[in-house]
């Protein structure tokens, strides 16, 4: 049998996904449901596109719902207790600078299923993470991007 994914994550990043699965479960599900039967009395099956977009609909939801209990199934809490403070790892903000003269920049690294770099929550999988894991404040960090390899000097973490 293969060996699931583990999915790092913050307590916070579970919980959110709890609840997304609860209202997936109980609200969500039961709008799609109401969707279909309101479809199915459009008439023939065959030509109801309403029907079909209410499918459509409900299997993105039952997808969505077995992604999220795989999800909540092989979490892995980060725990940054016994870890030195100086040190970027997961669930920890790092405040870095692009040498030679690039503006600060402040990510929160995180598991993928709570990344959103909109948020500056960054994948512990993203070229810049893996680059950056594992140092300390005042060291230089070469990073490869997507756009060419960069320095970064690490500033602060939290």
């Amino acid at each position: 049998m293969a060996v699931e994914k583990s999915y790092y994550m913050t307590h916070e990043g579970k919980e959110k996904l709890e609840k997304e699965l609860l209202y997936l479960k109980t609200e969500r599900r039961q709008e799609v449901v109401e969707r279909i039967k309101v479809a199915r009395d459009f008439g023939d099956l065959s030509e109801n596109s309403e029907y079909d977009a209410a499918k459509d609909e409900q299997a993105f939801v039952e997808s969505r719902i077995a992604q999220v209990e795989k999800m909540i199934r092989n979490a892995v809490i980060i725990e940054n207790d016994n870890q030195n403070p100086n040190m970027v790892s997961l669930g920890k903000s790092v405040t870095f600078k692009e040498l030679p003269d690039g503006e600060e920049e402040t990510y929160t690294i995180v598991g993928s299923a709570e990344a959103d770099p909109f948020e500056g929550r960054i994948s512990n999988d993203s070229p810049m993470a893996k680059s950056l894991l594992g140092h300390e404040i005042g060291e230089e960090v070469a990073v490869t991007t997507p756009g060419g390899d960069i320095q970064v000097k690490i500033l602060k973490v939290e």
